[in-house]
């Protein structure tokens, strides 16, 4: 929903233009709304300096990185300055999570205590909302649904999202009481490749997605993800509305959502898809096209390949460019039935029509991409993918830093952009391609007294994670931690199956509470179950190192198992290393463990009174010359390399006297 609130005139802070950004006005409107925070808030000198400089570069349109330090309040930091701006505003951000807390909690709280009156739109990918058109072209021939697949039980589960859309504001994914399965998600939504808009929708006066759309060109804050963002920047800029400010929160997600956002991925599952579509135009007009057939020749061409590096080009493999030459030829086959079908077909027929042109268009011209790719390219690169959905062949650009700098930093008129996060790698700006004569860096620290706070456990006496007798070891170790800790464990893993391994042999271990494990529950569920559960342990990987905040007594201890460097074959990696060329281990790879290591040591310390330890379990971090690297990218905790000290030092803040 967008929102316009004030509670306090105008004049009480001046009126919200560039002249509300003096460092007084921020000092006192700072002050003002967080007096007003749950037990009236603390100082944070951090937050301060953080929304001063905020304003200058605003007001100065000099673009900022800000490095703000778990503890420092930093939405605050940039929505209070950024408001009181008066420009049009777009937030970004990593996780849903944070996300769900600027549109749900932070802006309407700056809406009550600020004193200026705003807008603020939450707005989301297409495919996240219900889509009437779509759902009436289901209710109306259920046939259609069963020839995708749908089982009976999806079917009325597909009836009763049309009966929640009724009564649903929003039409929004998020706000189901259950997760619906991706299958019965798709018989009532469609991505922006396959919608038409809405002055060409029969529904379009109804459309969930084009009224969030609606509220967001009115808003003076606009809340998406950096996914969407990416989009936007893919596109040119046609995705959002025009803007004056961009803040990229958790930015050091930056690179690799924005890589995803402009690389293109063809597979057998977009033929799949897309001779559905074409099925629901005309019954039988799949059997001459057989574009099923193509996404067939095109994944078996693909599989030699699998996990490699395309060099030259797909072009140049003469399987692939064959499979390709095929692909393209029954694509565009299809979209010359779907042209023939007359536009007085009915109004069902002619909406799936427009759909199924739009889909084929657009693999059409990413095949034709992918065709055309050549040794030659040096700004892109191909590979090839292959996991449980079949394989995939992908193409990226190898730096995103020319496109951000042409399409957003360095854009004419473009929008003076605020990049922040707790952990900002130190090389973020050159890989981003930031301007350095208009780009500002600061540091404005945590409040958190990390060395009084929290301990930093190096593992040194484990085996090498390379060597045979690590896993056991580390199992081991990690038993003897949990129990010194009474439970209260986040033991994160650098894969699932390290994480699987562990938890199948320490779930018969006498230890402490239950062992979650990710996977049994959904993210926000289990996340609940282990904050609510003191004495719990919760086993996860990746997606826990980050967007997970449990603060007090029930996560206590910190696990790592390895230090979470990429794995050397991941395709993109390779190629810029590649490029990298002997400085690759330090552009590249150094900076992206530090920046993961210290996001998942910043799980541990939430508030001023959290205490507890990181344990590191991989003895690299106390014996490999580039240790102090990942070290100076993490709080200034207290070191040790003794587990006795780490036990005393758990058993003195939860009281636990009981050794494993």
């Amino acid at each position: 929903m967008a929102h316009r609130v004030s509670t306090l005139p105008a004049s009480a802070w001046g009126t919200a233009t560039l002249s509300g950004l003096m460092p007084s006005n921020i000092a006192s409107a700072l002050a003002r709304v967080t007096a007003a925070l749950p037990g009236g808030g603390e100082a944070r000198p951090g937050q301060l300096e953080m929304a001063e400089a905020v304003a200058a570069a605003i007001s100065e349109g000099r673009h900022l990185v800000v490095q703000a330090g778990t503890g420092t309040g930093k939405s605050l930091g940039y929505l209070v300055p950024a408001l009181l701006s008066g420009r049009r505003v777009i937030v970004a951000t990593a996780t849903k999570a944070l996300q769900d807390q600027l549109a749900g909690k932070d802006l309407p709280f700056l809406a009550e205590h600020l004193g200026v009156a705003f807008e603020f739109a939450l707005l989301k990918g297409r495919s996240n909302y219900f889509c009437w058109q779509k759902a009436k072209e289901a209710a109306a021939d259920s046939t259609q649904l069963t020839l995708e697949g749908l089982t009976r039980r999806h079917i009325d589960a597909v009836r009763e999202l049309i009966v929640w859309a009724g009564s649903s504001e929003s039409g929004d994914r998020a706000e189901l009481p259950t997760e619906p399965a991706d299958g019965v998600w798709g018989a009532v939504s469609v991505s922006s490749s396959e919608c038409p808009g809405k002055a060409k929708c029969p529904s379009g006066d109804q459309c969930f997605a084009e009224a969030a759309r609606s509220r967001a060109a009115l808003a003076d804050v606009i809340v998406v993800n950096l996914h969407l963002y990416g989009q936007h920047i893919a596109s040119g800029g046609f995705v959002l509305p025009e803007h004056d400010v961009v803040i990229l929160d958790e930015a050091h997600d930056a690179e690799e959502i924005f890589a995803d956002g402009l690389s293109i991925e063809i597979g057998g599952g977009r033929f799949s898809h897309l001779a559905s579509r074409l099925r629901s135009v005309i019954a039988d007009a799949d059997e001459a096209v057989d574009l099923g057939g193509a996404g067939g020749v095109l994944e078996g061409a693909l599989v030699p390949f699998a996990g490699q590096l395309l060099r030259t080009g797909p072009s140049s493999e003469p399987s692939l460019a064959s499979a390709l030459a095929v692909a393209g030829d029954r694509v565009n086959k299809a979209l010359g039935v779907l042209r023939k079908v007359p536009d007085d077909a009915g109004p069902e027929v002619a909406q799936r029509k427009i759909r199924a042109v739009q889909q084929a268009t657009g693999l059409l011209s990413e095949i034709h991409d992918a065709a055309a790719l050549g040794g030659d390219d040096t700004e892109r690169v191909a590979w090839v993918e292959s996991g449980s959905r079949g394989s995939s062949l992908w193409l990226a650009p190898v730096d995103v830093a020319p496109t951000l700098r042409s399409r957003l930093f360095d854009a004419p008129e473009g929008p003076t952009a605020i990049l922040t996060s707790a952990t900002i790698p130190p090389n973020l700006t050159e890989r981003l391609g930031m301007p350095e004569q208009r780009t500002d860096i600061r540091d404005v620290g945590s409040p958190f007294d990390f060395a009084q706070q929290a301990m930093l456990y190096c593992a040194t006496a484990l085996p090498d994670p390379r060597n045979a007798r690590y896993e056991a070891a580390m199992h081991e170790e990690l038993a003897a931690l949990i129990a010194a800790a009474g439970g209260r464990t986040l033991a994160l893993f650098t894969s699932w199956r390290a994480m699987k391994a562990a938890h199948a042999v320490l779930i018969d271990r006498r230890l402490p509470g239950r062992l979650l494990m990710q996977g049994e529950l959904p993210k926000p569920a289990l996340t609940l179950a282990f904050s609510e559960d003191e004495t719990s342990s919760l086993f996860a990987t990746m997606g826990f190192w980050q967007g997970i905040d449990v603060p007090g007594r029930a996560l206590t201890l910190v696990t790592i198992d390895k230090l979470p460097f990429a794995r050397p074959d991941e395709p993109l990696l390779v190629a810029r290393r590649e490029r990298a060329g002997p400085a690759a281990f330090e552009k590249i790879d150094l900076p992206r463990a530090a920046t993961l290591l210290a996001q998942g040591t910043g799980r541990l310390i939430r508030s001023s009174t959290d205490r507890g330890v990181v344990a590191v379990l991989d003895p690299r971090l106390n014996s490999a010359g580039y240790r102090w690297a990942l070290v100076k990218a993490l709080p200034p905790m207290r070191r040790t390399r003794h587990r006795s000290e780490v036990e005393a030092f758990l058993r003195e803040i939860t009281g636990v006297s009981t050794m494993a």
